[in-house]
């Protein structure tokens, strides 16, 4: 006989688990309780939203879904924010919720919520479970969902008696035998012999390359169809790192908060092939006036992504890497040299921004001075704000990865996510860059930090102020600001540091920001630089 919790448990360790993420209470107690005969380790977060962060940090580096787990009504609304980060991110995760007892459902009882209708719109799929039996064939379902075609997160609510409920015999399923869902990996041939005709007769064409490429772990034929078709390639936030960013055939990210050089290529091209991006609002504000002009290529797995925000000549859907696979055995360079030159002389034409300072850390030289001193295979974890920005403009990403939520853009991802990257890869470094107030969104995991004994490392970037939201209100509001400010009510961060026992230092020029940086990187054991930052400062 097997409770429905042990059986929970078991089904993660036969999925190769070794990590989870999450945080315990009364409707998940049975399944915590197995857990100490485990070989699975619970890492214990400081609130449930990083439980999912630390997930996806934790799969975004691995390629192996992530699992978080929490308990009932507020324990699993406080995950909501987390599982919606990463959906619109693509991240594998698998999520498991305590339940009030299963007769109680309805009735509104202590801790009662219906997570499963909460999280309809931004999970792949869910499940009540209702049945303890029914737990092996859901739990191989769930990994296999999470990980296949357009990876997401996959929800398991467990009410507390279904985790109580005894099963005389049951088996792990060798493989997930899903009706209906049947995703697409190879491109159609046709398709792809309409788009090597596009690409030959093309006089201006461009790749942009989205979190798609890096999430099929396609970098390798992305490098290759480039280098064999001779086309330039520019990327979503999301795409940053599938190119070394001086590479001759990478122009940048594109977007309002992108490079000029890449922004201008897209508007003069007249063919585009889409890699696994979606190209919202934040990377293509006029997506009909690109696709007036331009013949638009997209490859993607999700067949609902393809002309979702701009119209499409020639749609392949499959696997990116399979599909840039296929292209590279048939592509010939047929890039006129004069696009190529334009193209470059673009590049060259628009430097990095930014100068150093004595007065003030410049972020943005610093951000290159930081990449130039990280190891080639370093994971890099920017938050959302101005950091975001001035880290995906200029950390150049070699063999490493860049990891941020591109798509929801939520404040506090960057120290659990972090967190999560560094149990995946604990040989890589892994250093965090935040914004002052996204940081104080996450400062509570500075326990976590020290009672897992991970060494990341932290930079804050402290201006005092919300500095994109503040550039928002200067640019639309008439500098009329309200709700921006920090230094009424900020915390002395190398004192909180020190709390922690962590060590930390503050920089107030670019020449001790390099200094203390390299100090940081040397250090053995988690480290929190802080950096004077001129709240005047552009994000771009």
């Amino acid at each position: 006989m097997s409770s429905g919790a042990e059986i929970m448990v078991k089904c993660l360790e036969k999925e190769n688990v070794h990590f989870i993420f999450g945080y315990p209470g009364a409707a998940i107690c049975p399944f915590y309780d197995c857990l100490t005969s485990s070989s699975v380790h619970h890492i214990l977060v400081r609130a449930e939203q990083n439980a999912a962060h630390m997930a996806s940090g934790y799969a975004r580096s691995c390629g192996k879904a992530g699992v978080c787990v929490v308990t009932s009504g507020p324990g699993a609304t406080n995950l909501i924010t987390g599982i919606a980060t990463a959906y619109m991110d693509s991240v594998p995760l698998v999520i498991i919720t305590g339940q009030v007892n299963s007769w109680l459902l309805g009735r509104d009882v202590f801790q009662e919520a219906d997570i499963t209708g909460a999280c309809e719109s931004f999970t792949k799929h869910s499940y009540l479970v209702n049945d303890a039996a029914q737990l092996p064939r859901i739990f191989k379902e769930a990994f296999h969902i999470a990980s296949t075609g357009r990876p997401g997160p996959v929800l398991i609510d467990v009410p507390t008696d279904i985790q109580q409920q005894e099963v005389k015999t049951w088996d792990y399923p060798e493989k997930a035998e899903i009706r209906g869902y049947k995703p697409r990996t190879q491109g159609h041939a046709l398709q792809i012999k309409k788009a090597l005709k596009a690409i030959e007769e093309a006089e201006r064409p461009i790749i942009c390359c989205g979190g798609g490429v890096v999430l099929a772990n396609a970098r390798k034929e992305m490098i290759a169809f480039a280098h064999k078709s001779g086309i330039p390639i520019c990327a979503t936030m999301m795409g940053i790192g599938v190119m070394p960013m001086d590479s001759d055939y990478y122009l940048g990210m594109i977007g309002m908060h992108g490079r000029s050089s890449a922004n201008l290529t897209m508007q003069q091209a007249d063919l585009v092939v889409l890699c696994g991006a979606r190209v919202g609002d934040r990377a293509v504000s006029a997506p009909k006036q690109i696709a007036d002009k331009a013949k638009i290529i997209h490859i993607d797995v999700d067949p609902a992504e393809i002309g979702k925000n701009m119209p499409v000549d020639i749609p392949i859907v499959g696997d990116v890497r399979l599909v840039l696979k296929s292209l590279t055995e048939q592509v010939t360079d047929t890039v006129p040299k004069t696009w190529k030159q334009k193209v470059l002389s673009y590049k060259n034409q628009f430097p990095p921004r930014g100068t150093p300072r004595d007065d003030f850390v410049e972020p943005r030289v610093f951000i290159r001075d930081l990449s130039a001193m990280m190891e080639e295979d370093a994971i890099l974890v920017a938050d959302v704000g101005q950091n975001q920005i001035w880290a995906a403009r200029n950390f150049n990403v070699k063999e490493g990865r860049f990891l941020t939520s591109g798509g929801l853009g939520t404040m506090g991802y960057s120290i659990p996510a972090a967190i999560g990257a560094k149990i995946a890869k604990p040989k890589r470094q892994v250093v965090a860059v935040c914004g002052d107030g996204s940081f104080q969104m996450a400062m509570c995991e500075l326990g976590t930090l020290i009672q897992t004994n991970i060494d990341i490392k932290i930079i804050i970037m402290q201006n005092g102020t919300l500095g994109m939201v503040k550039e928002f209100q200067d640019k639309q509001y008439g500098s009329r600001y309200i709700g921006t400010s920090l230094k009424n009510g900020m915390p002395d961060f190398a004192k909180l540091a020190a709390s922690y026992g962590i060590c930390a230092s503050v920089a107030a020029s670019n020449a001790a920001a390099k200094e203390k940086a390299e100090q940081m990187l040397q250090h053995n054991g988690p480290y929190i630089l802080i950096c004077r930052v001129d709240p005047s400062t552009p994000s771009i």
